[in-house]
This record gives C-alpha cells, structure tokens and sequence, in this order.
C-alpha cells in the first residue's frame, strides 16, 4: 500500500476519524447520540431555509415581536424568494433585526465596507433588505454587520439586542470546518480547549488556506479558482455567539455550480460525526439543540470514481 502523511495545512489529521466518517452515508448520516442534534437527509434545505426563515419573520410581525437573526452571505437566490414572499403577503419587518454573520478584511485587519461588491454587508443590503418593498423593510439601522470601528462589540451587540443572545442562527460548514469565519488553525481562535473555544466572541480572523480556496470557486470572485483576488483576513461572529442564540439551524447543500462535485461532502460528515473540536469549528453544534438539513447529493457516497477526470 502507499502510505503518505497527510499535508501540513489541513486541520484535522485523525485518520481513523476520518475513515469513520468517510464511509458513512444516506440516512446513517441521521443517527446521532445526542437527540436535540437532529439531522435530516432531504431534497432541498434551501427551501426549508426560506420556508423558516419567512415564517419567523410573519410571526414577528403578527406578534408584534422582535425578531433577531443572524444570517450567511452571500445567499442572493434565498433573500430575494424571502422578500417576494414578505411583499406578496405584506408582512411589516419593522421588528426584525439582522445580524451578518461576516465580512472580508485585509492583511492589517481592516474590514470590507458595504460599497465592497464582494462583500457580505453589500449582499445582505441589496439582496436581502433590497428585495423587501419600501413600505416594509426594518429601517436599514436594523442590518447590522461588522465593521472596523464595531467588531470587537459585535458579540455584545448581538447579546444586548437579542435580549441574551440571537433567536435563529442559520449556518453552514466551509470546506475546513469553520461555522461563520471561525477557522481552525488560525492564531485569533487559536486554543485546544473546548470549552474556552465556546466562549469567544467576535473578532478579525486570519484565513486558513481552504477557506480562500473554497471562496474562490464562489459566484462574486468568478467561480474561477481566482485565490489571489480573496482577501487573506475576514472578521467573524465567534462561538459564543452560536451558543446564545435560541435557535440554530445548519444546512449542508453546497455543490460545485449545481453539480455532484462538491467541496462539502467529506466535511459534512466530519461536523456531523466526528469529534468536537476548534480543529472543525462547527462540529460545536454537535453539543446543542440544533436542526441540520443535508441535501440528497451531500449524503450520497464518497467513491473511488476511477473513470471520473476533473
């Protein structure tokens, strides 16, 4: 057999973790020891995102409620069907708040404005509050995101906005693990100890080496493999603030343009089923109340696909 080591910049090395998880499956990938972490393999997490998403927002206003959500970026298609739906059926967002959960920065830290069209705040504004009609849109004072002058405040402001801590997270993994820009390896997150990882807020990250690769197959740096153009830093939400909120809901459906080829599949199963550890940042939601929605193609098998090019 040839036998190597693995590379130096991947996180996580535990290799009979990794075969564990590697050979699971379909609905295996729903069993898990702990009953609040619910997993579900179905067709369309997207539209179950949008569906709850909506609903949270309807009930905001019939309740005359606040409503404190902390969103991913970019997730244009998603905003937009939420805000045809709020305009078609007049639904008033004068409650809602949105917390960004990101944003890129640069080597000394400083972060991307919202006239940065790469960036999240300039997504979640003309996608997300931009789509809502005038008459009901929350007052743009409401999207909240981070920013240089902010972000070592950013978690407390999410606390004191949410009365504690979020209502909903929705999240997804990146191709090292991470849960917003918490990336593992990295020296701002940098701790082995767990239970010190879940109480670290907001703050600016430097990017693991995955975490520029996947962004450079995304749509707003061309889908091209373009790493030179990803900005090297990004500022983040921390743990602490996944663990306040009230409500979590992870989704893994994040293919390559559509298709079976997919950066997420293996670390999928390695949020979902291996250990917990800053090593796989969001393998966190592991030990909370959680519902997580993978995608038919995400939980179809890992397979030696010898005839398969690129």
């Amino acid at each position: 057999m040839f036998k190597f080591d693995i590379a130096p910049f991947v996180p996580y090395k535990n290799r009979e973790v990794l075969e564990r998880v590697r050979k699971m499956s379909g609905k295996d990938l729903e069993k898990h020891p702990n009953p609040n972490f619910r997993i579900k393999v179905v067709f369309n997490p997207g539209g179950i995102w949008i569906a709850d998403m909506f609903a949270r927002i309807k009930q905001s206003d019939e309740r005359d409620e606040k409503l404190v959500m902390i969103v991913p970026n970019p997730a244009p298609a998603v905003y937009q069907t939420v805000g045809s739906l709020i305009n078609m059926h007049k639904v008033n967002c004068r409650n809602v708040h949105i917390f960004t959960m990101d944003e890129w920065a640069d080597q000394d830290g400083n972060i991307a404005t919202p006239e940065y069209e790469r960036g999240f705040s300039y997504s979640a504004i003309k996608y997300l509050w931009g789509s809502i009609d005038e008459s009901l849109r929350m007052p743009l004072e409401q999207v909240h995101y981070p920013t240089t002058a902010n972000i070592k405040s950013y978690s407390g402001m999410i606390t004191d906005c949410g009365n504690g801590g979020a209502d909903i997270v929705y999240s997804g993994p990146g191709w090292a693990g991470h849960i917003a820009f918490v990336d593992p390896l990295t020296p701002e997150f940098g701790t082995d100890d767990i239970d010190e990882f879940l109480e670290m807020g907001a703050r600016v990250v430097t990017l693991n080496p995955m975490t520029i690769m996947q962004n450079s197959l995304h749509g707003c740096f061309g889908c091209s493999g373009d790493i030179a153009n990803v900005p090297p830093k990004a500022a983040s939400i921390g743990p602490a603030d996944v663990k306040r909120a009230r409500h979590r809901i992870e989704m893994h459906d994040l293919a390559t343009m559509g298709s079976f080829s997919s950066w997420q599949r293996m670390i999928s199963r390695l949020v979902l089923h291996g250990e917990v550890t800053p090593l796989v940042p969001s393998s966190i939601l592991q030990l909370m109340d959680v519902d997580v929605f993978v995608s038919e193609t995400i939980a179809k098998p890992i397979e030696f696909m010898e005839t398969v090019g690129y």
